[in-house]
């Protein structure tokens, strides 16, 4: 199995390049991100390869980090994604938004992936939520929070701010992630007023 690509750039295609390594020739599919980030033709270019063998035909699938590869991965393992899908998913958000995206239950934000309808992009959220965090930049309070308000799961202080907030015109996750600074600062004890008071502070910043 091919695990990592080092050659020479030799040519692009819509969805692929081919580097030359030492005079052989690999065509490597790539999300839109990672053919933006490659450079031009006859420039030095490393990349991240996941190996796919069928029956009838081996694909070579790159990408610039072993973290957007690992998404890739994971991506898959959803049911109704296939390359394609993931492949849009990563052109659409670089690894560490996705992780972020789905950290907060965000399926609005990966909807906006081609081909991404809101029922896939509600299983990616619903079934990589617990291997997000690892890959996440938030809070793992505040991703708890915004997972307990979109199973209904979450105190009814806090779901009454948090409805508040989105009937103000903000998204659910901002609003989930105001509330949850609101509760941070404000105790688990805060009625719903004084959160909606300083979630709008949290979102004013």
């Amino acid at each position: 199995m091919i695990g990592k690509l080092k050659g020479v750039v030799d040519s692009y295609g819509e969805d692929c390049v081919v580097i030359d390594v030492h005079g052989v020739g690999y065509v490597v599919h790539c999300s839109v991100r990672t053919l933006q980030a490659l450079p031009a033709a006859g420039e030095l270019a490393t990349l991240a390869i996941e190996t796919h063998v069928r029956e009838d035909q081996i694909r070579l699938f790159g990408f610039q980090s072993d973290v957007e590869r690992e998404w890739f991965r994971l991506l898959q393992t959803v049911q109704g994604v296939g390359t394609k899908v993931a492949l849009a998913v990563l052109s659409t958000l670089p690894p560490a938004d996705l992780a972020n995206a789905v950290a907060l239950r965000d399926k609005a934000m990966v909807a906006r992936a081609p081909g991404v309808g809101p029922k896939v992009a509600e299983r990616i959220v619903t079934e990589l939520k617990d291997k997000a965090p690892a890959y996440a930049d938030v809070d793992p309070a505040v991703a708890r929070l915004s997972g307990a308000v979109e199973d209904r799961r979450a105190p009814q202080a806090v779901a009454d701010a948090v409805s508040a907030l989105v009937n103000l015109g903000y998204g659910q996750p901002q609003a989930a992630v105001a509330v949850a600074a609101a509760v941070k600062s404000a105790g688990d004890g805060a009625d719903a007023a004084k959160l909606i008071r300083l979630g709008l502070k949290e979102l004013a910043r």
